[in-house]
């Protein structure tokens, strides 16, 4: 069997066909590699934008709490500044009350009756707790007279209580400026009793202040217990 050669028309039929052939097998690979690139770029970009989007929620998250927080504080802070205002206007009104109740007592020395017979009264409990033979009754300048004459009386009262006799001298060694009443020291001076307006409105003020409190403002939601 013989071969033919090929002319020059067929050589350049067959490197078109083979031309052809390669471009087209490019072409495809082409598309294969574009293929691919385009799908490693949606996955690509696809975890970067959900990485981003995961970056925003943490952040998002972040000044969220951060804002809970500080409205949190803020509104600590405004509770705390109300119950302190509340606070200090209980106590103020408390004050204005124990204000009243001072000068209600500083009347009372200006009514010779009334006055003579409370210091009759915080004399004889003086001298009972005392219980001592003689006593020094220290009291203001200007009530020396009417505090002599209630310490008889109030001896005498003190006698039939206690079956005792007390010598007692009368001193004015208190300021003017106080309310009035006494204040008892034993002869041995070891023993102090202290009957003044001003230091018995203190006690009371002390030893009443919870229940003004409650009687005023009503019952504490706060207190779980009472002694």
């Amino acid at each position: 069997m013989s071969t033919r050669a090929l002319n020059d028309e067929e050589v350049l039929a067959e490197m078109g066909k083979m031309v052809a052939f390669i471009k087209q097998e490019a072409l495809e690979k082409a598309r294969e590699i574009k293929v691919k690139a385009d799908e490693e770029f949606a996955i690509e970009k696809a975890k970067l934008v959900k990485q981003e989007q995961q970056a925003i929620d943490a952040q998002h998250e972040k000044k969220r709490k951060a804002a809970e927080v500080a409205q949190k504080i803020a509104q600590s802070n405004l509770t705390n500044k109300s119950r302190l205002k509340l606070l200090h206007r209980r106590e103020e009104h408390i004050q204005d009350l124990f204000s009243t109740g001072r000068t209600s007592i500083l009347t009372l020395a200006q009514d010779q009756g009334r006055y003579r017979q409370f210091l009759e009264g915080v004399i004889v409990q003086g001298f009972l707790q005392l219980l001592e033979p003689a006593a020094t009754l220290h009291a203001r300048k200007s009530d020396v007279s009417i505090v002599e004459q209630a310490a008889s009386n109030a001896a005498a009262v003190y006698k039939q209580i206690s079956g005792r006799v007390v010598d007692f001298k009368v001193e004015g060694t208190l300021s003017n400026d106080g309310a009035g009443g006494i204040k008892l020291i034993s002869g041995t001076q070891r023993i102090t009793v202290d009957n003044t307006l001003d230091e018995r409105l203190r006690l009371l003020e002390d030893r009443m202040l919870p229940e003004i409190r409650k009687d005023v403002f009503g019952v504490n939601p706060n207190r779980k217990f009472y002694t």
